[in-house]
């Protein structure tokens, strides 16, 4: 029978106890965000916009142009409740959107170029909303919410 000594730990002990000292819960809470990302805002957005990071509540999102910036600016509200709902607690509190370079070239479909398209990236004339295109987003309060946005922006006129 080997004797143990009363001196030594479990290791899993002494991280455990580091841990709760550290209190890293509130950080791990904030970064539950990234895995839920795309599955909150559908496919359509997430090949568009991708969280940067999240400090003190506010969740930084990175978006691929001004254009979407504008469209998610009106979703702010339904994006932060939705993912707080997943999150089963207040987490994120506001959403700041920055343009700059989502990486997203691992999700990037026809669907995203489409969407790209209609929201006025390419030289093509505005074209009228592709509803195959908004039910590759799966929730349908943002599905609507999107839809209303896109008939908005395909009125209007070009610039010359």
């Amino acid at each position: 029978m080997t004797k143990r000594d009363p001196q030594l730990e479990r290791v899993g002990d002494v991280l455990n106890h580091s841990l709760k000292r550290l209190d890293l819960t509130p950080r791990l809470d904030e970064y539950g965000v990234w895995p839920i990302w795309n599955d909150v805002v559908g496919t359509a957005i997430a090949n568009n916009a991708q969280p940067e990071k999240i400090r003190n509540g506010t969740l930084f999102v990175k978006v691929t142009s001004p254009v979407w910036l504008q469209q998610l600016q009106f979703m702010k509200e339904m994006i932060t409740e939705k993912l707080n709902q997943r999150l089963k607690n207040e987490v994120v509190k506001t959403i700041f959107f920055m343009v700059g370079r989502v990486d997203i070239s691992a999700n990037r479909n026809d669907e995203a170029l489409d969407a790209q398209a209609q929201l006025g990236q390419s030289n093509d004339p505005p074209r009228p909303v592709d509803e195959e295109f908004l039910q590759a987003i799966d929730d349908p309060d943002m599905r609507e919410a999107f839809k209303k946005l896109l008939r908005s922006f395909a009125r209007r006129k070009p610039k010359a």
